[in-house]
């Protein structure tokens, strides 16, 4: 009977050498290719680790950085208003002091008038006298002249002061 193959020395000897170069091949090529490529694997997964390290540093600076952006703009917004309330402040003060320079300067004006009134009314008082004093000097003359009696001198009295006006030597 013959076998499907048989265990004799010569197929003991190359299942041995076959295994042995399996071996050394597996070994060659854990050398040659498993061992580069886990080194590939390896510095890949160290290059994502480090990237998103990297990207998480990136966004807490940039969150950082816009929290400090939003204080600013707060604080300037504040300053802003600052200023406006400022000017508003200055703008009244200005008007204010507008307003009480116009009124001194139209009391100012009023008493200047009144004082231009009282020299008026001053100097028509002295006109007023002269020709009083004229009046009288032209009526002394004409009693003088006439030399008249009492009843015409009352008379041109009288006279002198329809002319003149009661009210106007009297004020």
């Amino acid at each position: 009977m013959e076998r499907l193959f048989d265990l004799d020395f010569q197929l003991l000897h190359d299942a041995v050498i076959t295994a042995v170069a399996v071996f050394v091949l597996f070994l060659f090529l854990s050398y040659m290719l498993f061992k580069p490529a886990r080194e590939l694997l390896r510095k890949r997964q160290e290059r994502i680790k480090t990237d998103l390290d990297t990207a998480k540093a990136d966004r807490e600076e940039a969150d950082s950085l816009k929290s400090e952006y939003e204080a600013k703009m707060a604080g300037a917004q504040k300053d802003a208003d600052a200023v406006l309330s400022e000017a508003r402040k200055k703008a009244l003060a200005n008007e204010e002091q507008i307003i009480s320079q116009a009124k001194e300067e139209a009391s100012n004006i009023i008493r200047q008038a009144r004082n231009e009134a009282e020299l008026e009314k001053q100097k028509a008082a002295d006109e007023v006298k002269t020709q009083i004093i004229d009046v009288a000097s032209l009526m002394a003359g004409k009693v003088v002249a006439a030399n008249i009696d009492t009843n015409i001198q009352d008379s041109l009295i009288e006279e002198t002061l329809k002319e003149v006006g009661e009210g106007t030597w009297q004020s």
